[in-house]
This record gives C-alpha cells, sequence and structure tokens, in this order.
C-alpha cells in the first residue's frame, strides 16, 4: 500500500510536470542534440548531410574572422563588466537609502531593461549619428566636435559598451539592491560602536557582505557579454570592418545567410565550451571572495 501511494504521488507530480519536461526536450534537449550531430556535417540545409569529422572544428579554430570575433568580444567584456558593476553597485547603494521618491527611481532605472533591445538600438543609432545625432549635437554645444560613433575604428566598441551598460545597468542595480537589503543593521550599529567612518563601513561590511550578489551579477553579465548580438547587428552589423564583430553574429551570417549550418553549429559548441569554462573558474574561484552570512 505505502509503495502504491508513493508510485500515485509520483505519478502526479509527472503529470503535472509534463507540459514543462516536454517543452524542455522538445525545444532545447533535442536542437541541441541536433546541433551537436550537424556540427560533424557539412549540411547546408538544401542538400543531404555528409559526415566531416573534426573538420568544421578546425576550420572555426582557425577562421581569421572567428578570432578577429573573439578578440572583439575580450575587448568588449574588459570595458562592459566593470563598468556596469561599478555603476550599478554606486546605483544600489544610492537607491537603498530612505529618500522621497525612491520607489519611483528604481522604476526609472529598471526601464531600460525591460525594453525591446531593437527599439533601444534604433534610438541610439539616431542619437550616436556621427552627422545629425542628438550626442555629438550636445557636445557641440561645449565647443566639443564629436566623432562619427559607430563608423568610427576608435569609437565604435566604445559606444556599444556604453549603450550596452546603460540597458543592462538596471537589472544589475536591481539585483545588488536586494542583497544590500538583506544585511543586517546589527553589523553596521557594531561598525559605528567601533568607531568606522562610511568608508570604512563600506569596504569592511557592505562589500563583503554583498560578494553573493555581485558573484550572480559578475557571472550573468560574463554570459551576457559572451552572448552579444542584438546591440551589435541593429547599431553596426559588425562594422566598420569586421571591428564591432561577435562570434554570435557570425553563428547568425553563416548559418542563414551563408548556409554553412555545420560550421555554424561548431562555432556555437565552442562558443558554448568557452562560456562553460569561464562560468567553471568562476565558481571555483568564488571561495575566495565571496562571504556567506552565517
Amino acid at each position: 500500500m505505502v509503495g502504491q501511494k508513493r508510485l500515485a504521488k509520483f505519478a502526479v507530480i509527472f503529470l503535472f510536470l509534463l507540459p514543462s519536461l516536454a517543452g524542455l526536450v522538445l525545444f532545447q534537449i533535442v536542437p541541441m542534440i541536433a546541433s551537436a550531430a550537424i556540427s560533424f556535417t557539412n549540411w547546408d540545409m538544401l542538400t543531404k548531410a555528409h559526415f566531416i569529422g573534426w573538420d568544421n572544428y578546425r576550420e572555426a579554430l582557425h577562421d581569421e574572422r572567428s578570432l578577429t570575433s573573439l578578440g572583439n568580444i575580450v575587448q568588449f567584456i574588459a570595458g562592459y563588466l566593470p563598468s556596469v558593476i561599478i555603476l550599478g553597485m554606486l546605483l544600489a547603494v544610492l537607491l537603498n537609502r530612505k529618500m522621497r521618491g525612491v520607489k519611483l527611481y528604481r522604476v526609472f532605472v529598471f526601464v531600460p531593461v525591460i525594453t525591446s533591445w531593437v527599439a533601444v538600438s534604433i534610438v541610439w543609432r539616431w542619437l550616436l549619428n556621427g552627422q545629425s545625432g542628438f550626442v555629438n549635437y550636445l557636445l557641440s554645444l561645449v565647443g566639443i566636435h564629436g566623432p562619427v560613433w559607430l563608423q568610427s575604428f576608435t569609437w565604435a566598441m566604445p559606444a556599444i559598451i556604453a549603450v550596452t551598460v546603460w540597458k543592462d545597468m538596471g537589472y544589475v542595480t536591481i539585483i545588488l539592491l536586494a542583497g544590500l537589503q538583506e544585511i543586517s543593521d546589527e553589523y553596521y550599529e557594531a561598525a559605528l560602536i567601533d568607531g568606522a567612518g562610511s568608508f570604512q563601513r563600506f569596504f569592511r561590511v557592505t562589500l563583503p557582505l554583498v560578494t553573493p550578489s555581485l558573484f550572480f551579477v559578475l557571472v550573468i553579465s560574463m554570459i551576457n557579454g559572451f552572448q552579444l548580438f542584438d546591440q551589435v547587428m541593429v547599431m553596426t552589423n559588425g562594422g566598420p570592418a569586421g571591428r564591432t564583430s561577435t562570434l554570435v553574429q557570425q553563428i547568425y551570417e553563416n548559418a542563414f545567410q551563408g548556409n554553412k549550418m555545420g560550421f555554424a553549429s561548431a562555432q556555437s559548441w565552442i562558443l558554448f565550451l568557452i562560456i562553460f569554462a569561464v562560468t567553471i573558474v568562476q565558481q571555483s574561484l568564488q571561495k575566495r571572495w565571496v562571504t556567506y552570512e552565517r
């Protein structure tokens, strides 16, 4: 009887989970397995696929455009990651204070996060227009001749970084704000009794205790950085001369414009392995700097 009741319980649980499990299998697991299989072929979506072994992976690892795209991603992450985390932390500390209208300010900070990347990119492409953009107009008011942002070898990537930080900063802020609000006031009271100033309280109390939230933000932001695509596709299309091209853009172009589905699948698995390896390293290093309140 006990075994039958347990079996019936598992059957009910499985029945409720079945719609989600079906979606997971059909739209994630099966496509992943299919992508892995396709990566070992030269399938062009028009003719029959032929098995070619590791040729796509070897080609991807020696392809100049793929390597350039990886370099661009590293450059993007180097500028994006510290900027979004530092600015998000500053905003979180500011919005954690008791002041009039603070809830409204939190809403304003989060609005860019829920805005479509395509819409945001179109607006920023106009704002950063080298001839008639609003940003260069504001710079001209103080006597500065603004560059042709999105067509400049020097300024195209910083412009992409700035726009991405502007859009993602609200998400980082909210996560860090939640972490700040979980810190007990007892720690600050003890620090005040010991004579700690505001900077000492921040670096000795706030920063260590918010490291779990910082770790989460770091991992998510790093993954998002490697998957950079929408804003580049709309604002620069990888230009000028490939200076803002990314690996996800290369995957899209090879798969759906060049019909090189096998090669694109190999690139996507290489990107997955890079992200997986970086995430594993982050997980292993967290013990050295993340402080969990006991």
